[in-house]
């Protein structure tokens, strides 16, 4: 819960863990600032370089056509790394939040909230598979 009533916004006293997902033509670094409030309050916070973007070694070559799962993949190995108990709060921006979508589906007992800022949110009509079909 966002307190207001302090001179400095603090988020619940209970730490969590956030994971941060940029998008596309992003990198990690794109969350510097926030990534900075959120450890300066206790938070543990995760921000990746999904494929060919920031520092990811790979290059736009070794992406298959239109394939969000070779984009989001390291998102994907995060996720399946994380201990079975630990829950983590997504934010993805733009095209993070397609890649939000896929981990949400197959880790959602690692997911205590997701939070979508200006990103894709696919639905029960419209999956990630749909929008890059039409």
């Amino acid at each position: 819960m966002l307190s207001l009533g302090t001179s400095k916004p603090t988020i619940s006293s209970q730490k969590r863990h956030f994971v941060l997902v940029h998008g596309a033509g992003h990198g990690a670094w794109c969350w510097y600032k926030i990534t900075t409030l959120l450890q300066s309050d206790g938070h543990n916070v995760t921000a990746l370089d999904l494929m060919v973007s920031g520092i990811n070694p790979h290059q736009i070559r070794d992406l298959k056509i239109n394939s969000v799962l070779d984009y989001v993949q390291p998102l994907i190995d995060f996720m399946a790394s994380l201990k079975p108990k630990e829950r983590v709060i997504l934010v993805g921006h733009s095209l993070g939040g397609l890649g939000m979508s896929v981990v949400m589906e197959r880790f959602p007992e690692k997911i205590s909230a997701a939070v979508f800022v200006t990103a894709f949110m696919p639905g029960p009509n419209l999956t990630y598979i749909t929008i890059f079909e039409e």
